[in-house]
């Protein structure tokens, strides 16, 4: 049986300029590549990060690399140097739309979500300055915009970069992306940094900004992104310093999906999502295993404190929270849970964590009911873009 597939999570390598060709001249020291023991490094805002090791993205790890290594373990256990193997070029796919979209066609992908990737680092490198990360981010996505379009040949959506510290830039934001075409915009789940300190985006501070979402009928993900939580594991381990990818910190794993637990908690508990019925939130990159427990802890305080809550938290989460879960998560589980107009696939390509053939995924799914297949593989997401695919 063929099923036609819009891949929730895949991810473009941006070039070293993506930050910097728009950005104003009086910021434009707050970005810069320099050398370091003979290699290029991101410093953003005077601070050199090693959060992602490689920003110029010349070389990549192979798409894929860790697949064995999320399906059978590491019993051997190798370091995750050992792990990634031996990098790869950078290819035309990975910087650019038209190359991607042939790539796409090889594939057998009809549509796919675009995500930056070096993006990921800015925001909480510069959470002690609002004003200056508005401006960064605009600036990144006027090189989205120009360089992958937010809507592609009707295919690729890229997913410009929304931040929210200042309510009313962030609006501004918004109003200048969906102009431009964008169907889907990316949120980091994490506090809000501002000018008085960080606060929840659930507070009704947002409802300006969630309102004119509702209105353009914009899908919001919530991608993993660094969300400063490292801030709270460095004081359990005595540690200091950003998370580096080829040194995992054990601990650190025990709490890496607080963020994503505590973004949702708080739309909910903060009243968000029952103000906004009809807004739209689909958690991508951020696993499942949050997902059942934070329910049963809803649950459990509804039993308790009914009068603290507009309505019911589980609903509200199941009806307005779409999860696309870890590709080796069992995403016919999470639909029994959730909801089976809830579930969206995504294969993370090209990074290594990702599968290094989306379409493989489909037959991970055979055992599912036909019409359930159509869905989790891309039906949900296209019904909640309001894009056409083939059945």
């Amino acid at each position: 049986m063929y099923v036609p597939i819009f891949d929730a999570d895949n991810h473009m390598y941006e070039t070293p300029e993506a930050f910097t060709k728009f950005l104003p001249a009086e910021y434009k020291n707050v970005i810069r590549y320099v050398e370091v023991d003979g290699r290029t490094k991101i410093a953003v805002n005077g601070q050199i990060t090693e959060y992602i090791p490689n920003p110029t993205f010349d070389i990549v790890a192979r798409p894929g690399a860790l697949e064995d290594y999320y399906r059978k373990g590491n019993g051997d256990g190798k370091s995750m140097r050992e792990l990634y193997g031996k990098p790869i070029p950078c290819t035309d796919a990975m910087r650019g739309p038209a190359a991607r979209l042939e790539l796409m066609d090889e594939q057998g992908l009809e549509h796919t979500l675009m995500f930056p990737t070096l993006a990921s680092l800015l925001e909480e490198r510069m959470r002690d300055f609002p004003d200056i990360t508005h401006a960064v981010i605009h600036a990144l996505n006027e090189w989205m915009y120009e360089t992958w379009k937010f809507d592609y040949e009707g295919r690729i959506f890229s997913t410009p970069v929304i931040t929210l510290p200042i309510v009313e830039k962030a609006i501004e934001e918004l109003d200048w992306v969906a102009e431009r075409g964008a169907k889907v915009v990316l949120i980091r789940p994490a506090p809000v940094p501002g000018f008085k300190g960080s606060r929840s985006m659930g507070l009704s501070e947002f409802d300006p900004f969630w309102e004119r979402v509702v209105e353009h009928d914009i899908l919001v993900a919530l991608h993993s992104s660094d969300s400063g939580y490292d801030r709270y594991t460095n004081d359990w381990t005595g540690q200091s310093g950003e998370f580096l990818p080829f040194q995992p910190n054990p601990f650190r794993t025990f709490s890496m999906w607080r963020p994503i637990e505590d973004t949702v908690a708080s739309l909910v508990c903060h009243g968000t999502l029952s103000r906004f019925p009809a807004l739209k939130i689909a958690v991508i990159e951020n696993g499942a295993s949050w997902v059942e427990p934070l329910l049963a802890k809803m649950a459990e305080l509804w039993k308790k404190q009914p009068q603290a809550f507009i309505e019911n938290p589980v609903d509200q989460v199941k009806r307005n929270i779409h999860i696309s879960p870890f590709w080796e998560e069992d995403l016919g589980a999470l639909a029994e849970l959730l909801g089976e107009d809830r579930i969206l696939f995504g294969s993370d390509y090209p990074h290594p964590e990702g599968l290094g053939d989306p379409r493989s995924f489909a037959d991970e799914v055979t055992h599912l009911a036909p019409e359930l297949q159509h869905k989790l593989m891309g039906g949900n997401l296209a019904r909640l873009m309001n894009v056409e695919v083939t059945v």
